[in-house]
């Protein structure tokens, strides 16, 4: 293996894409993406939540989370309403059909991240989940998106 391919930056991008095509893969039947699954997961963990706060509890940017939000409410997955607050603001909410969609997309999201550690042992799974998070964490403050986790 060359060093390229042992850089943890190349490795951990690596990861991410076999991630993300195991996901896709299980949820094709629903057509739903990592973003998509992850607004759905908040919302529905969390009730209603602003664009601006559901970015900050995923990690996304504003226009991320603003170009999800629009095509998980073209589908009827969401409601999007004038926050009684502040009129700059929009409330969202998950819709019936996007409950419904969601609890679908639990199991098959669920049989992603079963089948991306499948490789590693139950030890190793705790490990490996363990040390991430402590990177993740480690590194927060260098972030170019503010994450400040949710609820759910």
């Amino acid at each position: 293996m060359t060093p390229l391919y042992r850089r943890p930056g190349f490795l951990l991008r690596r990861a991410h894409q076999l991630s993300v095509g195991l996901f896709e893969n299980e949820c094709q039947s629903l057509k739903l993406t990592p973003p998509q699954f992850g607004v759905l997961h908040m919302l529905m963990h969390s009730q209603a939540m602003d664009q601006a706060r559901l970015a900050r509890a995923l990690g996304l940017d504003k226009v991320t989370v603003l170009h999800v939000v629009r095509g998980l409410e073209t589908r009827g997955w969401l409601t999007r309403q004038a926050s009684t607050t502040d009129r700059r603001k929009w409330t969202i909410k998950v819709s019936a059909s996007g409950q419904e969609a969601f609890a679908q997309a639990q199991h098959l999201a669920q049989q992603a991240s079963d089948r991306l550690l499948s490789p590693l042992s139950p030890d190793e799974q705790q490990v490996l989940t363990g040390l991430l998070e402590k990177l993740c964490q480690g590194l927060e403050s260098k972030a170019r998106t503010p994450f400040e986790p949710g609820q759910a």
